[in-house]
């Protein structure tokens, strides 16, 4: 539902908003969250401390459903409560919450702290019985890896988006309730300091947020702090991205057991995390392959006509999205086959069937992108994928599976164990556009589909990283992985990761390891980890814990009853590790206090600042403002993507008008230099190179996979235009001023 309202009529939206305020920010009793973020290497620490106070004049419960990363190994959660800590413990879920609802009901104050069924990103935080005029700090804590960037940054992201997260109707199983407030409206702060510690020196710090500038600790610059400028303003996840000196060399971490845990036991026992950096000859990395099934599922539901970030408001997704798809498929080698396919509340296809990749067919497919817009409803990724893979394969045409979402689903473990059980087939690669899309959906889908993947928030441009995915895809593909251990006499590897389907150049691959025997120092690439600390963090334990838990879990079908001895293995493992799960949560009681809370609890919702403001499971709302001149024109398209669209399905440009007016000159300022002996598409293609090379040369991620096509198909012709000498090509790009000048 989009509510349009001309311009006289933006003092009522904005007296709406301010009511919404005041309601908002006298009822909420979360005040502040403070965010401690420790990065040792590529590791994170996190810990989240957020006050509650209650004003009101009853005893309140205070429920906040709340997004994290979905790879995060939540290990700790307390409450302190005057001068009383109370540590919670990870229990069986059901029981967990009887344990609650026991507590509340006889006067005790209670937490619970508990992940959604449906997706692994999201938690709800239960703050149970807090008298009138009381606060409560709560202490929550997890561990999580950093991801590779494609220019060998480190991302971490803080959560700060949650959107809510749609459900169809008549699907089963309770849906993830999210309270949401526009981001401005957000009734409490948040505070962000980071600690970044590396052996190698620490080269810069970015964010898409503001902040302070970076404080060295050391002259080595190995060590490094940097915080949050004041006053941010909840519409943007916090991301930081993390450059170190010679960042990626393969390591291994140990670290040693807990000493009160048994011997032979996931805690008692040494654990390794090895980081693997491949590097594959030139050779492999220069041939790009010529086949393969290119199948691009796109989303169409309401949100995506949200801007794609805060700084650009007239670029929405779905807009992005089309533009990517223009470069994608002017970039798709010949002889390939694809197909596009789109998806809301229900899908639609381009082709019954993936076609083969020609001029005819790519002329069609870009008509009907053109066309696109985010008017298919609600958000149900799951009957288009089932549909995809009913199709059968190509045969000698690898699959692969693109799919771009702003993540906002419900059934985020049930997508994964699809791609799960078809993950022979194909690869898959995931984009998560905007802010708080879902880290566990997009993040699984390239895990469990041996891809990679790939978020677009802040100031990102979705086309270069899309890009770089689309380079991985026509990549040789790796088969047969296997890691081969070379360990002392006596010692012996129990892998907890799951096994390693997909490698890519300059991407990073963790193994964890539990080790039993003898472990001493042995190997120079191994560092050390010694618990010293008063509280035993056990960092490389809870993330092995973690990847074990999650490989358990996906082993449950859909649809099916749950596996017993399945559950019963992971509550063990996450009881013993101290790691949240599925089927486990925190629980908390304060045992201490011997008064009982008197009179009936008031629930009170915790909003989550939220891009899109959702009115139920099934319609977003957007205010469009617009003059009393009517609808604004489409802005002007990009130089770069006008260019683009003129190229041919084989690589060629025409020598026309249309290429001339994209170059920015006249029919005869590009006809006139053209050698008699070259025919005019080879000099076309030429120029359009040239203007690639001279003008839009830090772009050139978005468009070398069409220029190698472009020079591929000079290289082929016949006769006397045939160009066998790069060095033509060369020369003419040094002549750009003369040829193309600006």
């Amino acid at each position: 539902i989009f509510i349009v309202l001309p311009t006289e009529y933006t003092d009522v939206l904005t007296l709406y908003l301010c009511v919404v305020f005041l309601f908002v920010s006298r009822s909420v009793p979360l005040k502040s969250i403070k965010v401690e973020l420790e990065v040792r290497d590529h590791v994170a620490t996190v810990v989240s401390t957020l006050l509650y106070e209650n004003k009101e004049d009853k005893p309140i419960e205070a429920v906040f459903v709340f997004p994290l990363p979905g790879d995060a190994a939540v290990c700790h959660f307390s409450a302190v409560i005057g001068q009383t800590q109370i540590v919670a413990e990870v229990k069986e879920k059901q029981q967990a919450r009887e344990e609650y609802d026991d507590a509340l009901s006889s006067g005790q104050q209670a937490f619970l702290l508990e992940e959604s069924d449906q997706s692994p990103d999201i938690f709800s935080l239960s703050v149970g019985s807090l008298p009138q005029g009381e606060s409560a700090s709560i202490r929550l804590e997890y561990v999580t890896e950093l991801a590779v960037q494609a220019d060998d940054g480190l991302r971490f992201c803080l959560p700060a988006v949650l959107n809510p997260r749609y459900q169809p109707q008549g699907s089963e199983g309770a849906s993830v309730q999210v309270t949401s407030v526009p981001a401005s409206l957000v009734p409490y702060s948040l505070s962000f300091s980071a600690r970044v510690s590396c052996p190698r020196p620490i080269s810069k710090v970015e964010s898409s947020s503001s902040l302070d500038p970076l404080q060295y600790l050391n002259a080595e610059k190995t060590q490094a702090t940097v915080k949050l400028a004041a006053g941010h303003k909840f519409d943007r996840d916090v991301e930081l991205l993390i450059y170190y000196t010679d960042a990626h060399q393969p390591t291994a971490v140990v670290e040693s057991g807990q000493a009160s845990a048994k011997p032979g036991t996931l805690m008692g026992d040494p654990v390794v995390m090895v980081s693997l950096y491949p590097e594959f000859p030139q050779s492999v990395m220069s041939s790009v392959a010529s086949c393969g099934e290119f199948i691009f599922l796109l989303d169409r539901s309401g949100s995506m006509d949200c801007p794609i970030n805060n700084s650009n408001q007239q670029e929405t997704r779905i807009a992005s999205a089309r533009d990517t798809l223009l470069l994608l498929l002017k970039s798709l080698p010949m002889g390939c086959y694809f197909n596009i396919y789109s998806f809301g509340s229900s899908y639609e296809h381009i082709f019954p069937k993936s076609v083969e990749y020609s001029e005819t067919t790519m002329e069609e497919a870009l008509k009907k992108v053109e066309q696109m817009a985010a008017d298919l409803g609600g958000t149900e990724i799951l009957e288009p994928l089932k549909h995809i893979y009913s199709q059968p394969c190509i045969l000698n045409q690898p699959r692969q599976l693109f799919v771009f979402t702003d993540g906002e689903v419900w059934n985020t473990k049930e997508i994964l164990q699809l791609v799960t059980r078809n993950s022979g087939s194909h690869r898959c690669f995931s984009f998560g556009i905007g802010e708080g899309a879902s880290t566990a959906l997009i993040n699984g889908l390239a895990k469990n589909g041996g891809g990679h993947a790939q978020f677009i928030s802040g100031a990102d441009r979705m086309q270069p990283k899309v890009m770089q995915s689309l380079r991985f895809s026509l990549q040789p593909a790796v088969v047969d992985i296997s890691v081969m251990w070379d360990l002392p006499k006596g010692v012996s590897a129990t892998v907890l990761s799951p096994p390693i389907t997909a490698i890519f150049q300059g991407q990073r691959s963790l193994v964890y390891a539990q080790l039993t025997g003898q472990v001493v120092p042995a190997l120079s690439l191994v560092y050390y980890i010694f618990q010293k600390q008063q509280r035993v963090v056990l960092t490389v334990h809870r993330l092995g814990a973690r990847s074990l838990i999650r490989s358990l879990e996906v082993e449950q079908k859909d649809g099916e009853k749950v596996d017993e001895g399945l559950r019963k293995k992971v509550v063990e493992l996450s009881v013993q590790s101290g790691v949240s799960s599925a089927y486990t949560a925190f629980i908390a009681v304060n045992k201490s206090n011997k008064e009982t809370i008197q009179g009936p609890l008031v629930r009170r919702n915790v909003p989550a600042p939220s891009e899109c403001i959702f009115l139920s499971t099934h319609f977003a709302i957007s205010f469009i403002f617009f003059s009393e001149t009517g609808l604004p024109e489409r802005p002007p398209r990009d130089p770069l993507l006008q260019l683009v669209s003129l190229q041919k399905a084989s690589g060629c440009w025409l020598l026309d008008a249309a290429l001339a007016a994209a170059l920015g000159k006249t029919s005869e300022e590009v006809e006139k230099p053209k050698p008699a002996s070259v025919n005019q598409e080879v000099w076309a293609t030429i120029l359009a190179l040239i203007w690639l090379h001279g003008f839009k040369i830090d772009a050139k991620e978005e468009w070398e996979l069409l220029a190698m096509k472009a020079v591929s198909w000079i290289h082929a012709q016949n006769g006397n235009t045939m160009i066998t000498n790069v060095d033509l090509f060369l020369s003419a790009c040094a002549g750009e001023n003369q040829l193309l000048g600006r």
